[in-house]
């Protein structure tokens, strides 16, 4: 790798948090923004074994990360959060909202429940994050948020109108709040990622994967790798010009 392509790659001497970061996507990702050298706060609601799994393998790898426990749905406990990180680290320089929860079932069947908390884990608990950490990226004139959205907020998904509906607004949110913060440098992008191994694409049975693969033109599933990658290329200098946009990480789903 050039000098040149190594510097803009690099997320050394910056401080990340990734929410849901202890399991599929969430650690996907944590790794890979460490490998570039950032250190990342791995957010965990109740997974505590999974997060400290997390950081174990950042750690392995000569990385640095720390587990935080808070949940994303709570707005005080976030905003209690993103103080503390903001006051170890001198700042919050990326915020990547992963943590996200399903309660699928048909419009019939669904109770308001199984609604609200989707609802209020994968929207409200983004806009709580976006909220604590835009502060102080703004104050910097400098920061990153990247938003973990889906194909199923694009497309829908029968059974699933709660989690598309979350993923729809987070979309919004992205192009919103882009366009609001983008006077003051700090980029927020979306990454929408098709089915992927590992995560939630596990509570699938074989015959619903199989029938998901026809529908993909690369006829595989993604891997969480290859959507931390597109994170990190929002993260770091390779993408100083790029606000708003939804990167689809979905092996051609719904061309």
């Amino acid at each position: 790798m050039s000098d040149r392509l190594q510097s803009l790659t690099s997320l050394e001497g910056k401080t990340a948090l990734v929410t849901g970061g202890s399991r599929g996507l969430g650690r996907s990702i944590s790794l890979v923004l460490a490998r570039a050298g950032a250190f990342v706060y791995v957010n965990y609601r109740s997974g505590e074994d999974g997060a400290n799994t997390t950081v174990a393998e950042i750690e392995t790898e000569q990385g640095r990360g720390i587990p935080v426990q808070f949940d994303v749905s709570d707005p005080a406990a976030v905003d209690e959060a993103v103080k503390g990180v903001i006051q170890e680290h001198g700042g919050l320089d990326i915020l990547v909202n992963n943590a996200g929860i399903s309660r699928d079932g048909l419009i019939g069947r669904m109770k308001d429940a199984d609604w609200n908390q989707v609802i209020e884990t994968n929207l409200s608990g983004a806009f709580h994050l976006c909220r604590a950490a835009s502060k102080g990226m703004i104050r910097k004139r400098q920061g990153r948020i990247v938003n973990i959205a889906s194909a199923a907020g694009e497309a829908g998904n029968p059974g699933q109108i709660n989690y598309s509906a979350a993923k729809a607004g987070l979309i919004g949110l992205t192009k919103a709040l882009a366009r609001e913060l983008a006077p003051r440098n700090v980029l927020v992008n979306a990454v929408s990622p098709g089915i992927i191994s590992g995560g939630m694409s596990d509570e699938l049975d074989d015959d619903q994967v199989d029938a998901i693969r026809t529908h993909v033109p690369l006829r595989r599933m993604g891997t969480g790798a290859e959507v931390a990658n597109a994170v990190l290329f929002l993260c770091s200098g390779m993408s100083d010009y790029v606000t708003g946009q939804v990167i689809r990480v979905n092996g051609g789903l719904y061309v």
